[in-house]
């Protein structure tokens, strides 16, 4: 079986614009809310050549409850931690003449949330395969 983790998942909100101005109202051609994240992106691969995986990854809050909702509509499974406090990213992709990403932080993993996911990451046998991806949450260590 294949594994994705993303540890900082987000909503991408895509906005597609025929010219940006700075400094000036700016009206949006096309806009789109997708799930993002390194590893949601190998997971949407995958699906795509008709393998199925299941995404870990950590989700809190509304934005985390969509996203999974979304997730799910691709035909993913997922295995999310859900954390107790913050939010999910969402993230604000703009296209037009100028472009431009505004990526958010993320919410803070509690300890207990961490360790959820380790215990996750330990039921995986030498048979499976997971498939590390994406940026590390300011909140947990880099190791």
């Amino acid at each position: 079986m294949f594994y994705t983790m993303t540890l900082n998942p987000a909503l991408d909100y895509n906005m597609t614009l025929d010219t940006f101005e700075a400094g000036r109202v700016n009206r949006a051609v096309k806009e789109e809310i997708i799930p993002g994240g390194k590893g949601l992106m190998v997971s949407r691969m995958l699906r795509n050549l008709g393998v199925e995986s299941t995404a870990f990854g950590l989700v809190a809050g509304f934005t985390g409850e969509e996203l999974t909702r979304l997730v799910h509509g691709l035909g993913i499974r997922t295995d999310f931690v859900k954390l107790p406090e913050g939010a999910a990213r969402i993230n604000v992709k703009l296209w037009g003449g100028l472009e431009g990403e505004i990526n958010a932080g993320g919410p803070a993993c509690d300890k207990e949330s961490l360790q959820v996911l380790f215990d996750k990451l330990s039921a995986l046998t030498k048979e499976d395969t997971l498939i590390l991806a994406g940026s590390v949450p300011n909140s947990l260590p880099k190791d």
